[in-house]
């Protein structure tokens, strides 16, 4: 009887852990999908060093980003993506001290199909604002701006394949600051593991259509899905390398450190 109920506990116990462990995997695998139905809360802390025309600065982002998908009917969802930077930086430029505060926020907000396309393709699209919550002058643009943005991906086995883009263009804010024009493009490609590591390679790459300058950091990170107590968590991390950079932002090398908090349906 003793070993019957210790095997019997040995069984149940393995079977839960790989239930937790397989629900932990599609967690993971929806975190590669920008425009899932999961809720999420990620606190992505950038650094960078080497900023600015003499490369003497450095700059922290924290970008507080909360994804909040809602289903507006039995085919559609909107899902909103909001970035809100949290800031400090010194020297980017000489002369320039130190600032702390609040960047510009960029709020998307995605419509897109509940399934996919036969061809087992996931797509949204739908505007983009920037809101100038710039709190000091060199953490933003003191511009309003406005533009599409849109992503499609494909989802196979344990692969994410896929690009989100957008385009601000500026229409008010101070004259005497210059206008946004900008083209972002951010092409992805994940690998999702059955025990919930993700390893993705992509870029954030800007075109400033006034100055005519790219800015291309290229990431590799690692992350992993996790519990403690009921709460689920993800934490990814990895460096950048800056492939082409303007003479005022980062160079070479920087890193990244991501914390989400995950709240499936």
């Amino acid at each position: 009887m003793y070993r019957l109920s210790t095997t019997l506990l040995i069984a149940v116990s393995s079977f839960l852990l790989s239930a937790l462990s397989h629900a932990d995997a599609d967690l993971a695998k929806k975190l590669s999908n920008p425009i899932s139905d999961l809720i999420s809360v990620p606190f992505q802390g950038n650094w960078d060093n080497r900023v600015g025309p003499t490369k003497g600065g450095r700059r922290f982002t924290m970008n507080v980003q909360p994804v909040i998908p809602v289903g507006i009917n039995e085919d559609w969802n909107l899902i909103s993506r909001t970035i809100l930077p949290v800031m400090n930086q010194e020297n980017i430029f000489p002369g320039s001290g130190d600032q702390t505060g609040l960047g510009d926020t960029v709020q998307s907000v995605f419509f897109s199909p509940k399934e996919a396309t036969a061809g087992g393709v996931t797509w949204g699209v739908g505007p983009v604002f920037l809101l100038p919550t710039g709190t000091e002058p060199l953490l933003g643009t003191e511009k309003w701006g406005a533009g599409p943005t849109g992503v499609v991906l494909k989802q196979t086995g344990p692969w994410t394949v896929g690009s989100l883009v957008n385009h601000i263009w500026s229409f008010a804010g101070k004259d005497s600051r210059a206008d946004v024009n900008s083209t972002f493009v951010q092409p992805f490609l994940a690998y999702n593991t059955p025990n919930s590591w993700t390893f993705t390679l992509q870029t954030e790459s800007t075109y400033d259509w006034e100055k005519e300058q790219w800015n291309v950091p290229v990431h590799f990170l690692v992350a992993k899905v996790f519990k403690v107590g009921k709460q689920t968590y993800q934490v990814q991390a990895g460096p950048r390398y800056y492939a082409e950079s303007p003479d005022t932002g980062a160079q070479d090398w920087g890193f990244r450190l991501n914390w989400v908090m995950l709240f499936p349906k």
